[in-house]
Order: structure tokens, then sequence, then C-alpha cells
């Protein structure tokens, strides 16, 4: 049985060699954003967004914690917060899971499937269950707004000014990312 922290290096490697852009913060494995696009054949579809995830010293024991950073409509998802509620990550986690597959079943499951009776969004899961039409517009509105990928970079270029006046260094532009690897 391999250490936790073998683990998480594992994990995060397959992750950065994988197809997604995944900016390492401050070079630790242990946090981290993942480029996450809108599944296709959905309201989401064209969207882009960027996720924080944290990997807890006890992973993959422990679940991780992931979060959207750009705003998102749906009723699984907080809006203000970017918590994610899906049981797979929250209750029913298992080792045998990665990251991956948070990334490539676990998240564009939820996106295609939302389950509007267990909500994060009220508003959201209300308007899913009275009308869908007018939900996946919604939806559609929120990713021209704020996960496009001009809304992206926009995202990406006030959060480094935010981080350099909040904590020196701890940051560095999108042309070089912090611990980005080339593979």
């Amino acid at each position: 049985m391999s250490s936790p922290k073998r683990r998480i290096e594992t994990d995060v490697m397959k992750l950065l060699m994988s197809d997604y852009e995944v900016t390492l913060v401050n070079g630790n494995m242990q946090e981290f954003y993942v480029r996450f696009k809108g599944p296709e054949e959905t309201p989401f579809q064209g969207g882009v967004w960027k996720v924080r995830v944290e990997l807890q010293d006890q992973y993959p024991y422990k679940s991780p914690s992931i979060g959207f950073t750009n705003r998102i409509f749906h009723p699984n998802i907080d809006e203000q917060s970017g918590s994610v509620c899906l049981d797979v990550i929250n209750q029913t986690w298992s080792p045998m899971f990665d990251m991956i597959n948070i990334f490539e079943v676990f998240l564009p499951q939820l996106l295609r499937y939302p389950n509007a009776a267990d909500p994060l969004n009220g508003e959201a899961a209300a308007l899913f269950m009275r009308d869908v039409k007018a939900y996946n517009v919604k939806v559609k509105d929120y990713v021209n707004k704020y996960a496009s990928a001009d809304a992206a970079e926009n995202e990406d270029s006030s959060e480094e000014e935010d981080e350099e006046l909040s904590s020196v260094g701890s940051y560095e532009s999108d042309e070089e990312p912090a611990g980005q690897m080339e593979v």
C-alpha cells in the first residue's frame, strides 16, 4: 500500500499529463486549479470553468474539496461559493476513485443530470423542476457571462491582481504558471 503523499503525487501527475490545464498553487500538489469544460450536448457546452481542488493529507481516504471559482447556474452548485453537492464526493467517496474520475465522470454527470431534490441553489432547482427550457436558457446565459473563454481570461486577470495585493509571490502570470509541468 502506498502512502497518501505518493498517491497525491500519482493522481496529480495523471491530471497534469491529461488534456486538462492544471495550475498548481505555489507548486503544491495538494492545492491546484483545473480548467473544466462543460459537457457537449448540454446547456453547459462551450463553458470553461476554473475548478479549485484541495487534497487533504488523508487523500485518497478523504475526498477532495472542489469548488467552481467562476459562477455557474446549477441546482447542486452554490452560486456564490462554488461549492458542489455531489454524493460521490461528499458521502460515497472511495480510494478507488482518483482526480481524473472527478473531471471525466463525476462533474460531467452532475451537469448532465442535476438532482433538483437535493439543491444548493434553490432558484436553479425550482426553475429546473418548473421549466427545463427556461432553466437551459438561464444556464446558457451564465455560460456566456461567466464561463466563456473571454470571461475565464478576465477572471484570471482580476485574480492575479488580487493575489499580488494580498500575498506577494503566491501566484505567477498565466505565461508561466507556478508548478505547471510540461509533459
